[in-house]
């Protein structure tokens, strides 16, 4: 009998963590084909910069995939509809680009709230009305645009850029060496804040299994539980000081960093985060329990709308100007980063951080790529390749992992 249980437990911990171990072996053989590249300060750098929208969509794409495995085809076009009409504002009619900014964020969740009124309340399949709505809004998208650039390069459109990470120098001050009047080459900002992170990351760990324990709760075992907090203690560290050795703090990653934040809280703490797996699990037994099962669907739809207007206004900031060619495949980098991330194609099981962790492991995927030289055609094929993978993985571990485990 303990033999079996302890069979489960090492099942139960590769499955946890099997994205985690895949990242920390495809850096390392990145590391080895690049001779060290990819892990230069600046390309760290660049794939919290580049991947931005991937963090944000994929976060808002994990929602919808809890509620049942449903996806959202439309975030790319209205990314890019909404990076369309905010640029528009703000050059042609001149609004200024705060006010730019919450007409972008009411047009985002509109269009959320528009579509998850279809799926929510007349039920029509989600991969329909996003569909329809990846037409719609790239149509629309040229038609704002008039198929041409609309450049966001002047003196008016910098705190717009500097505020959503656009741009070579929109990273945080490194004011503590001002402070301090130290003339260093080390962002200091950068040590102190990595420093908080790690002290914040161990406090709620600790604090965390303590109240578990307390209460009675299963909890993972204390050697396997060390393994992790060093693992991820150390990757915080690392990060912090590539990041420090280059110009410190993409401000970007603030706002990524407050999206991770508040919907991690939101999946598991909350109780509107509870009925998503919920639904997810069994919607008709969720709905027999008193749950809204209609108002948690049009939630999700919703969020989805609201976080593709963010991924919008990183974008147009990132390239200062819109285009209608942009956010192509961004939906498909969301939705693979979740599945990768440990998101279940049959919905109630994901979680931020995973959808993070996928996000992360496919910008660095292509970033090593792209150092190695690799063809773009064989850079989806690869992508590809990995999606297939962890879906693969998702499904033989429902079903195979339980015979393995029971014997």
């Amino acid at each position: 009998m303990e033999k079996k249980n302890d069979n489960a437990k090492v099942i139960e911990f590769i499955k946890k963590y099997a994205m985690v171990i895949v990242l920390a072996l495809v850096l390392v053989f990145f590391a080895f084909t690049t001779k060290g590249k990819i892990l230069l300060p600046n390309n760290i750098s660049n794939i919290i910069s580049q991947n931005a929208y991937v963090f944000v969509l994929a976060t808002g794409m994990l929602l919808c995939i809890l509620t049942g495995g449903n996806i959202d085809l439309s975030v790319g076009s209205v990314v890019c509809f909404v990076g369309a009409v905010g640029a528009t504002l703000m050059t042609a009619a001149r609004m200024p680009w705060p006010i730019a900014v919450l007409v972008m964020f009411t047009i985002g969740t509109l269009i959320g709230a528009t579509q998850a009124f279809w799926i929510a309340y007349v039920r029509i399949p989600p991969f329909i009305v996003s569909l329809a709505g990846m037409l719609i809004f790239r149509g629309l998208s040229n038609v704002v645009l008039g198929g041409l650039t609309v450049s966001l390069n002047g003196d008016a459109y910098v705190g717009f850029i500097k505020f959503f990470g656009g741009g070579a120098d929109c990273y945080v001050p490194d004011f503590i060496a001002k402070l301090l009047k130290l003339n260093i080459s080390v962002n200091v900002t950068c040590i102190v804040v990595g420093i908080a992170a790690l002290a914040i990351y161990l406090a709620l760990e600790i604090t965390g299994r303590l109240k578990r324990l307390a209460k009675k709760y299963e909890v993972d075992k204390l050697v396997p539980w060390i393994i992790k907090l060093t693992l991820i203690s150390a990757v915080i560290i690392a990060v912090t000081i590539l990041l420090s050795l280059f110009k410190g703090i993409p401000s970007v990653l603030i706002i990524v960093m407050i999206v991770i934040v508040i919907y991690t809280y939101i999946t598991s703490n909350t109780t509107v985060g509870r009925y998503f797996y919920a639904v997810g699990g069994n919607e008709k037994a969720t709905k027999l329990s008193g749950i809204n099962t209609n108002k948690t669907f049009f939630l999700a739809y919703t969020n989805m709308g609201f976080l593709a207007a963010l991924a919008g206004m990183i974008t147009i900031a990132r390239m200062t100007s819109a285009q209608p060619t942009y956010g192509q495949n961004y939906e498909m980098d969301a939705i693979a980063s979740c599945f990768i991330g440990g998101a279940s194609a049959y919905g109630g099981i994901g979680t931020v951080p995973g959808a993070i962790i996928g996000a992360t492991l496919m910008g660095v995927i292509n970033l090593g790529m792209l150092i190695m030289g690799v063809d773009q055609n064989m850079q989806k094929v690869v992508k590809g390749l990995v999606l297939l993978a962890a879906v693969i993985f998702d499904v033989v571990s429902k079903r195979g992992f339980k015979i393995i485990a029971k014997n």
